[in-house]
């Protein structure tokens, strides 16, 4: 997980910036707010973590600004004021100086979180589409009623746009560890993903080696 500081106090910025990384962040970081929107302009980052009131501006005119822009990476605000009201329409959260480190740490790790889990892509093949966000599928425009399990296989065929996929790595995506890859559960969900995809045949078996979706 990327984060970056833009504090203009030394002391206070090698403290966030050594405490974040020793928690595991990659860290990146920025005095002023000039520096710190050549950094966001670079790099994509999980979390920003923004010191209020800056020589170079307030932060909170700057988030405001790139808010209406579109930009929606997670923000924390560093203050030493407590008035939260007026920040967090742009931010996400704040931390009230002077603050624990640790306190700080799991702010920004919860906020990570947010980015992390972003809704993945919509699935493509011929006239095959999966979103996964959704847990919807569709072919030639017509919905599919999906089980968890043959719609976890089936994503897992389409995500792999038409190449093999071993049996042991749709077993490994779809059920735990108390399935073994010799068990026939498999070939049930195969069969009835076939039965409701409907013609011409989609899912292909590779004999001696699993299947793909074609």
């Amino acid at each position: 997980m990327r984060v970056l500081v833009t504090e203009d106090d030394d002391d206070t910025r090698f403290a966030v910036e050594t405490s974040l990384r020793a928690a595991g962040f990659a860290v990146d970081v920025a005095t002023d707010l000039p520096a710190a929107d050549e950094a966001l302009f670079v790099n994509t980052y999980d979390c920003v973590v923004f010191d209020r009131v800056l020589p170079s501006g307030d932060a909170l005119h700057y988030v405001k600004h790139r808010r209406q822009a579109g930009w929606t990476a997670p923000v924390l605000f560093l203050t030493g004021i407590d008035n939260p009201v007026e920040g967090l329409p742009y931010g996400d959260d704040y931390l009230v100086k002077p603050f624990a480190m640790p306190e700080l740490i799991a702010r920004v790790r919860s906020l990570c979180r947010l980015t992390a889990v972003a809704p993945p892509p919509v699935l493509r093949l011929g006239d095959l589409e999966l979103d996964p966000g959704r847990r919807t599928a569709t072919r030639a425009g017509r919905a599919l009623s999906l089980t968890v399990k043959e719609f976890t296989v089936l994503e897992r065929l389409v995500a792999a746009g038409g190449q093999q996929v071993r049996r042991d790595d749709l077993i490994a995506a779809a059920w735990d560890a108390e399935v073994r890859p010799s068990s026939n559960v498999l070939d049930v969900v195969i069969t009835a993903l076939r039965q409701k995809l409907g013609p011409p045949p989609v899912v292909q078996t590779v004999r001696g080696f699993g299947y793909r979706c074609a």
